[in-house]
């Protein structure tokens, strides 16, 4: 289901799709949109796998249709929040998030119920105010790296997953920033295998 999302102030594309079970939020990066995820055939998968979904266009987001837009954090996350609940209800989401949306991910877990985080080269991850939040993660991380990444050092990313209750650490070979664009077979089995874990906690 296609809709504008009118939430705090702001208006924004989603598309989703609403069953039972742990719903899945999909967080594009700066300089891309929600049709990111259809292009690669994400929203395809959980559509054929009876997965609940939501892929939002964000207010940072500076090629999308959002309207006004933002970058400030707790605007976005509370955005975010707003969108979750009217879109599931109670139910508490797994959140995938890429280069900024990763950042706005777990911003959002920091502050919400989460069953888990999918962070694809998350943007800003060692900022002090988030890196105190990090102990109290309870919840199941995988973190993906491109090894071709010019934007995201696989230093800081080590460095965030040592922080990081429940890490893990996935590194796709000659991958880009936006890794999931260069191994998107690979991203999709990912995918899939992180939500069977986190979905069970």
């Amino acid at each position: 289901m296609e809709k504008n999302l009118s939430l705090t102030g702001y208006k924004c594309q989603a598309l989703f799709h609403n069953e039972p079970g742990v719903p899945v939020v999909l967080l594009h990066g700066l300089s891309f949109t929600i049709d990111i995820w259809q292009r690669i055939g994400i929203l395809d998968l959980l559509l054929e796998k009876h997965v609940p979904f939501l892929a939002l266009d964000m207010p940072y987001g500076l090629k999308n249709s959002c309207r006004p837009k933002t970058r400030n954090p707790e605007t976005n996350v509370s955005f975010l929040a707003e969108a979750v609940q009217s879109v599931f209800g109670s139910a508490v989401p797994m959140l995938v998030g890429a280069s900024i949306g990763g950042n706005i991910a777990l911003r959002y877990a920091a502050k919400f119920p989460v069953k888990g985080l999918m962070l694809i080269s998350p943007a800003n991850a060692l900022e002090e105010d988030l890196v105190e939040s990090y102990g109290r993660f309870r919840f199941p991380v995988r973190i993906i790296w491109g090894s071709n990444d010019n934007i995201v050092s696989g230093e800081e990313m080590r460095t965030l997953a040592s922080k990081l209750p429940k890490s893990k650490l996935l590194v796709y070979k000659d991958a880009s920033h936006p890794a999931y664009l260069s191994e998107p077979a690979l991203f999709k089995q990912d995918l899939l295998a992180f939500y069977a874990n986190a979905g069970q906690t």
